[in-house]
């Protein structure tokens, strides 16, 4: 990993990478979409700020954990402008995802459990199937689409 002086306070978007692990194209994206951001020299380069770096940790550990981008972008916002987030923020956001990753391996432990069951019966049923027809609670009710429109009893909906 090339090692930048602790004199240069800003780094070129290829330091950056190379510091980051990050493509160059993954920074360009992060910074289009306000997760990062640089300034522009007189010929037009990015120069990004060295706190830079841990804000792009940042970032990379909360996408690694299933954090949509969205997400990391409205918690990094909270703290004041360019300001390097901390083990403190770090603890205070990941405390406010956790109920949202446990309701994403909640979900995918039930997604496992049921492939394995579906994989054996083979039917892939669109009646019963619990992965591609979950929680059809009109299922029960009837068949078709949860979103067909019952006919009125006494005549038929939308003729004259």
């Amino acid at each position: 990993m090339p090692q930048i002086p602790e004199k240069i306070h800003e780094l070129t978007v290829g330091q950056l990478a190379a510091r980051s692990g990050a493509a160059v194209s993954a920074l360009h994206f992060y910074e289009s979409k306000g997760l990062i951001s640089s300034r522009r020299t007189a010929g037009n380069q990015r120069r990004y700020s060295r706190d830079t770096l841990r804000r792009v940790a940042f970032v990379r550990a909360a996408q690694r954990v299933g954090i949509p981008l969205a997400t990391i972008r409205e918690a990094l916002s909270e703290l004041p402008e360019e300001r390097t987030p901390t083990r403190e923020d770090w603890a205070r956001l990941s405390e406010n995802w956790r109920s949202e990753l446990d309701e994403r391996i909640r979900q995918l432990n039930r997604l496992r459990d049921h492939l394995t069951d579906c994989i054996g019966c083979g039917c892939l049923s669109l009646d019963s199937c619990v992965l591609s027809n979950p929680d059809d609670a009109f299922g029960e009710r009837r068949s078709g689409s949860r979103l067909m429109v019952e006919r009125r009893r006494g005549g038929t909906a939308g003729t004259g």
